[in-house]
């Protein structure tokens, strides 16, 4: 099946064909026919299934179809996109900008750790489709800078890590100010019952699609597991760093904003380019953090699983968990960060004693034992 089978005009296919897209993924091709027919949508799909074009070409297409409305000189929004995190924000406003760029759209991000200055074109100007995180939307919307009570699409992504931030209420609150007569999009990596009650009041009548089982770890990526006393978990990586070359693009994992930093430093002293990344960073720190890993200056980033939601890089060639997660589902969207783009990835997880109850729980929801590695 190619995009012209599933609905999409001959202006949306030439900038997607721009991009390299020959063929849908599966999410998409269950998605986007409903969605262009105007029906609420629940998606469970985890990142890297292609979920952005599924929600953002039918909202380019249906908002394209009809004309541009304004209200006060501005353009009034007729799309919103809820998104947890700044980094995932920036990725969702760049995909709508290069699916979009044959059409009369406008496209605007608004997120929290950036200066108002650099959100002056949306707050004068308006926007069609507007992409945001909640606290930023809220204080805006609170100060009657943006009106989002025009909004005829509304998308949901990442809902459970919305969720995990602790953004429910504030999602609650942005719904609140929402016309009931609009469409939803409902994406998530997982269903909680917390989100199965958020989408239960949020979509009328949606249709459900999957992407993949949330047990389902990537294919193409082979899985190993370190056993280490904690306190020597640093070494262990800085040896394995320092032993194979290949390991050119490294995500390391931690649990906690101090750990990312605290393991940079000690990755740095020992002659390791290395940089941290974390919700307590900067928005300006965040990027330039993501572009020296993305250019290859630095070789190791070190990030929190809130930060790391939405980074979606092709040199990624090996996930290490430097602390096992406590939740089993999050160890398949961190190995999921390598293995793309029909690349080989390894991911290698240092286990403490500790943390072997972990390792039970993830071999049971992947249905496989991590090959064991040593010295």
């Amino acid at each position: 099946m190619d995009f012209s089978q599933l609905g999409l005009t001959k202006t949306l296919r030439r900038a997607i064909a721009d991009i390299g897209y020959d063929s849908p993924t599966p999410i998409q091709t269950k998605a986007l026919p409903p969605a262009l027919a105007g029906r609420d949508v629940l998606g469970c799909a985890q990142t890297g299934t292609g979920k952005t074009a599924a929600f953002a070409l039918p909202v380019l297409q249906r908002l394209a179809a009809g004309e541009i409305r304004k209200k006060g000189g501005k353009r009034v929004i007729r799309a919103l996109v809820l998104t947890p995190t700044r980094e995932l924000a920036a990725q969702i406003y760049e995909s709508f900008e290069a699916y979009g760029k044959y059409l009369p759209v406008e496209t605007a991000v608004i997120v929290g750790g950036v200066s108002r200055s650099r959100h002056r074109r949306v707050l004068e100007q308006g926007a069609d489709i507007l992409v945001a995180t909640p606290g930023r939307l809220l204080e805006y919307t609170g100060e009657r800078l943006i009106d989002i009570s025009g909004v005829e699409i509304f998308v949901l992504d990442e809902a459970d890590r919305m969720l995990d931030m602790g953004f429910i209420h504030d999602v609650e609150r942005v719904i609140r100010m929402l016309p009931r007569a609009r469409q939803t999009m409902f994406f998530t990596a997982t269903m909680p019952p917390e989100v199965g009650k958020l989408a239960e009041t949020l979509l009328r009548d949606p249709v459900r699609i999957a992407a993949d089982r949330v047990s389902s770890s990537a294919e193409l990526v082979d899985q190993y597991v370190m056993f280490a006393d904690k306190a020597s978990k640093t070494e262990r990586l800085i040896d394995l760093l320092v032993r194979y070359g290949s390991m050119t693009g490294v995500l390391v994992f931690t649990r906690t904003k101090y750990g990312a930093d605290k393991l940079a430093r000690k990755l740095n002293k020992a002659g390791e380019s290395a940089a941290s990344i974390h919700g307590d960073k900067s928005q300006g720190a965040r990027e330039k953090a993501l572009e020296s890993f993305r250019n290859g200056t630095v070789r190791v980033l070190v990030a929190t699983d809130i930060a790391a939601r939405g980074i979606d890089l092709d040199n990624i060639t090996h996930v290490v968990n430097y602390e096992l997660p406590n939740v089993p589902e999050t160890y398949v969207h961190r190995i999921g960060r390598t293995g793309r783009a029909g690349r080989h990835g390894k991911a290698i997880s240092l286990c403490d004693e500790s943390e072997r109850g972990y390792l039970a729980d993830i071999e049971k929801l992947i249905r496989k034992k991590l090959t064991v590695i040593g010295d």
